[in-house]
């Protein structure tokens, strides 16, 4: 009961004040407002941001290691030409890590792809497509969403059929008119079914490779179109991926036991070392990840002098406070208030009014948000709130404290005489 009367009897004196100098009030809590929404802004940016970084990387797939000629992260003291000299993974190595991989795996794929390809139906084309072989268990390790008709089937794998799912820009293109699926269309001089229309992406903030002028066909009938080699000079090269298990966060038994297994498929001796490369997206949301913590911080450090300026003037509206109510909290001392009980309503006045300052902060980047972005919405996340609201009432005890401990301290005697 102590405690509710205390914080309501605080709440009443904050809101006396708020009324009784108004602009006096607004002044000191515009700073808190401007610290909050400066501080906020630049998380729900910075984290907006990364989403969509993220987002446009989705492509690449999560939990899977790749097999590919050049790795993703180049060492500076190794010759580049080591690199050139490997030969790309074949269907015939797929083949065999199916069969060779344990149980930590999910799936295993086999993909090439080949772009500046021209799609035709009929009068209408669409150019600068991608056209991407892919193996059935393509989809365990990259997002197909499939939005219209149905994904490839095993047997349509194994044979090669000519079937394609298709992404949306090439489908509004090809048929104005809708109804795509069981359609014909040419590439390359060979004739392909519509069997799945993919959902719209758009673009994405990195322009990224999306779905959207993407054509996917069985890898038997990629490689009827294209001379596929196994050094793939001149031609499209193929790339395997392999999915991890969710219990395998680390992907290193994965790593390991496809390092073993590559390494004796192309009968490399102990001492050689690998002429293939294993790269995990791990490597990229890892430098991703540095790169907005850096930011974020530098965005904090920014605001935070923001919201030092409306801590000062929280603390100069409660030091004006306390001279004023000083004949109040004399008589509160005579009637046998405690000084714990001055302290603690001064100290929930400054947080009361740093949470009103605040909170209006975070209403003015929420209302930043709901301004339409084509490349990359703002979001304002509940930990950025949460966050917000936790360093005004930060901000409220560090601006009150010591106006609270002068007026706990002050003698009821000399303070009823105040004037």
């Amino acid at each position: 009961m102590l405690a509710l009367r205390l914080t309501f009897e605080s709440l009443r004196f904050a809101w006396d004040a708020l009324r009784s100098n108004v602009l006096r009030t607004v002044l000191s809590l515009l700073g808190v407002t401007v610290g909050i929404f400066a501080i906020i802004a630049v998380f729900a940016v910075v984290d907006s941001l990364e989403a969509n970084v993220r987002h446009s990387m989705d492509f690449i797939g999560d939990k899977v290691i790749y097999v590919g000629k050049w790795p993703w992260k180049f060492d500076a003291n190794r010759p580049w030409w080591k690199y050139f000299n490997r030969p790309v993974p074949t269907e015939r190595e797929f083949r065999e890590l199916q069969k060779r991989l344990g149980p930590n795996n999910k799936g295993v794929a086999i993909f090439v792809a080949s772009g500046g390809n021209t799609l035709k139906a009929g009068p209408n084309s669409v150019a600068d497509c991608a056209l991407q072989g892919v193996s059935y268990e393509y989809r365990a390790i990259s997002n197909v969403p499939v939005e219209d008709g149905r994904y490839f089937t095993p047997q349509e794998m194994n044979d090669g059929r000519p079937v394609a799912i298709i992404g949306a820009t090439i489908a509004e293109n090809l048929y104005p008119q809708g109804h795509a699926l069981g359609q014909e269309f040419k590439v390359r001089g060979a004739k392909f079914i519509v069997i799945g229309v993919m959902k719209k992406e758009g673009k994405n903030m990195l322009d990224t490779p999306s779905n959207d002028a993407n054509c996917l066909v069985p890898y038997g009938a990629f490689a009827k179109l294209f001379a596929l080699s196994a050094t793939g000079m001149g031609a499209p090269s193929p790339s395997l991926g392999v999915k991890g298990r969710d219990d395998d966060p680390g992907l290193l038994n994965l790593e390991y036991e496809m390092q073993g297994v590559m390494r004796n498929i192309r009968g490399l001796k102990p001492r050689q070392e690998d002429n293939f490369a294993l790269n995990r997206p791990e490597m990229i949301a890892s430098a991703i990840g540095k790169l907005f913590d850096i930011i974020g911080v530098a965005g904090a450090v920014i605001g935070s002098f923001a919201i030092l300026v409306g801590g000062f003037g929280i603390a100069n509206i409660m030091f004006v406070s306390v001279r004023e109510r000083t004949s109040i909290i004399g008589i509160q001392k005579s009637l046998g208030a405690q000084n714990f009980f001055i302290l603690f309503q001064f100290l929930f006045e400054a947080v009361f009014l740093c949470l009103l300052g605040g909170g209006l902060g975070i209403l003015l980047v929420w209302l930043a948000t709901l301004v339409p972005q084509d490349y990359m919405p703002v979001f304002l996340s509940r930990g950025n709130v949460a966050l917000g609201l936790l360093v005004s009432v930060g901000i409220g005890i560090l601006a009150g404290i010591i106006p609270a401990i002068i007026a706990a301290n002050l003698d009821p005697v000399e303070a009823i005489r105040a004037k």
